[in-house]
């Protein structure tokens, strides 16, 4: 008997263990957003299981129910564009190509550039990257002496303008060229930049590595070498580099199963903050605050006309506190991945801006002061990779080129520069410069009928398409014609540099402008009351389903073909209007 109350004991402690066990994964769940985005596993599954697929040429122009006229309108635009881009960088298309096929990076931006169903048939004229030989000012040179606008900033290395940077590489190299190329031993330069990162990050010690993904790795090292715990939190949507610790979903084939992915500004994610055991550190890319649980926008995305941002600075920064006090209450390494936001957002970065400080800070892109460069800062108890108590238990990185001579220099000459008044009086002002370069931005859109909308934060700056479309994809081929230099990301993302007069980012609106108005006459952003995100989204489904499972073809939804040959001009947009009139005055010439 008394063996029966045991066992029925021994099943009643295991029974609510069972239950504790599933409240916890239940209030995990709670705390994911629910996208893919916010489920890595799954959403590396599935975009396992995504068939290839593209339109024929029949249906290329008119994916989004246009009529005839309109994708007749669309082949011509798409021909002439190719012609004077050809034309205009000849030398610099056929030099990519000739090393498209040598070198992985150039084939893999070539692919996606746009949605996947229309690149196959996208001459390679669009698809191909960019050669340059030379820069000055905000501006950019190809092989065949075009320059343009510069709007990648170099994924965010030129803050203060490339002519700051080269002279910051000349002046470095000049301060270390005797040593030259020497490892191990340190330039006295070192000591300098040291001092300077501490009283910018706030911190106590600096380790230096060759890419901000070194640098991302150490801290999330280090974070667990201290704590003892095992898991770390990123947000969802966050970038902190290719390495797969930090990026469980697409893009890694390795499982990963010491990360949660967790719903950026939830009340959910701050709860298993509070209450699971297990996490080291939260990494935050400030960056998240454009675009919360959303990934950094890029064309090859542009399904339909949904891009959106939210930048809510002072949402954002209760946002963060309320995450400093978890992390200082639970002993969770706070994290602020600035590789990208670090001295754009303000002189201290991230942590200046949002007025908070963490506990481990990465930096990269800029600092370098044009050469590659990841850099942490952290605490000395965070820092130390060896514990004393225990001579064999250490944390080790070491990176060969870690404090290579001609790095230090630049990067010493760049901290000396920052420190300047006149670039010190600039930090005071670029945010609110920013804010209203943008707003007279969509100023001139707004005049010019356009359905665009530009958004930023701070100097980082994205084009919102404010009319359902399938082919919002081609304006970054418009722009390009236009004068203006994107990264292969295209229209998602324009970074900034410093160094913009207020009259050439007018000639960058004029030519934006320009590009956009000779989109809307080619057709591009023709309009009618069923087409809709929803109706766009749908039909992307179901060719994608009917690709996957032919015999169900029949019974996808296929609300966009519905469109053809039943366009009501009473019911059809202005937009709609002014694009069937124009394609009946251009038919004659393009027959």
């Amino acid at each position: 008997m008394q063996f029966s109350y045991i066992a029925y004991f021994v099943l009643i402690l295991f029974g609510c263990y069972l239950v504790s066990k599933v409240f916890i994964r239940l209030q995990l769940s709670r705390a994911k957003h629910p996208s893919l985005r916010g489920h890595s596993k799954w959403s590396r599954r599935i975009a396992a299981k995504i068939p290839f697929f593209t339109y024929t040429d029949s249906e290329y122009f008119s994916t989004d129910g246009a009529p005839h006229n309109i994708a007749l309108l669309r082949r011509t635009g798409m021909q002439k564009l190719q012609d004077n881009l050809a034309k205009q960088s000849a030398k610099t298309l056929a030099y990519c190509e000739s090393i498209e096929r040598s070198i992985s990076d150039v084939r893999f931006t070539s692919h996606y550039r746009i949605p996947f169903p229309y690149r196959k048939q996208l001459s390679k004229t669009f698809k191909l990257g960019s050669i340059a030989d030379e820069t000055k000012g905000c501006q950019i040179k190809d092989l065949d002496d075009n320059w343009r606008y510069d709007l990648s900033g170099s994924y965010g290395v030129n803050l203060f303008g490339y002519d700051f940077y080269k002279e910051c590489m000349e002046i470095g190299a000049q301060k270390t060229k005797s040593l030259g190329p020497v490892l191990g031993a340190y330039h006295p330069v070192i000591g300098e930049n040291v001092a300077q990162i501490k009283q910018i990050s706030g911190l106590d010690e600096v380790s230096f590595h060759m890419s901000g993904t070194e640098a991302v790795m150490q801290a999330v090292r280090l974070a667990r070498y201290h704590t003892g715990k095992t898991h770390l939190v990123r947000l969802c949507g966050a970038y902190h580099g290719w390495w797969d610790g930090v990026q469980p979903g697409i893009g890694n084939s390795r499982k990963t199963q010491d990360v949660f992915t967790l719903a950026d500004l939830s009340e959910h994610t701050l709860h298993v903050l509070k209450t699971r055991k297990d996490i080291a550190c939260i990494l935050i890319n400030p960056l998240q605050a454009f675009h919360p649980n959303a990934d950094s926008a890029s064309d090859v995305a542009l399904i339909a006309s949904d891009r959106n941002t939210h930048f809510d600075k002072a949402a954002y920064s209760q946002w963060l506190g309320k995450i400093r006090d978890i992390c200082t209450q639970k002993n969770i390494v706070l994290i602020f991945d600035e590789v990208f936001t670090g001295f754009r957002l303000s002189y201290r970065g991230a942590q200046g801006f949002f007025g908070i400080q963490a506990d481990m800070v990465t930096y990269g892109k800029t600092l370098g002061g044009g050469y590659p460069v990841g850099v942490l800062a952290g605490t000395h108890s965070l820092m130390k990779r060896f514990k004393e108590a225990k001579p064999v238990d250490v944390s080790f990185a070491r990176g060969t080129f870690n404090s290579h001579p001609y790095v230090m220099g630049a990067m010493n000459e760049f901290l000396r520069r920052i420190q300047l008044p006149d670039i010190q009086a600039m930090y005071q002002t670029s945010e609110l410069l920013w804010n209203e370069r943008v707003a007279h931005f969509n100023q001139r859109l707004l005049a010019e009928q356009l359905p665009l909308k530009i958004t930023n934060m701070h100097s980082i700056l994205s084009v919102i398409y404010t009319q359902p479309s399938r082919y919002n994809w081609m304006l970054q081929f418009y722009l390009r014609n236009a004068g203006l230099e994107l990264s292969w990301t295209g229209t998602g993302r324009f970074i900034m540099s410093f160094n913009y007069t207020d009259a050439e980012f007018e000639q960058v609106i004029d030519c934006f402008v320009k590009a956009a108005k000779q989109m809307l006459q080619d057709g591009w952003w023709w309009s009618c009351d069923g087409l809709t995100n929803k109706a766009i989204k749908r039909q992307f489904l179901g060719d994608m389903l009917g690709t996957m499972l032919p015999v169900l073809r029949p019974l996808l939804p296929a609300p966009l073909s519905k469109l053809k040959g039943s366009i009501n001009p009473s019911n059809e947009s202005l937009a709609a209007r002014k694009f069937v009139a124009s394609s009946d005055n251009n038919t004659s010439q393009v027959g």
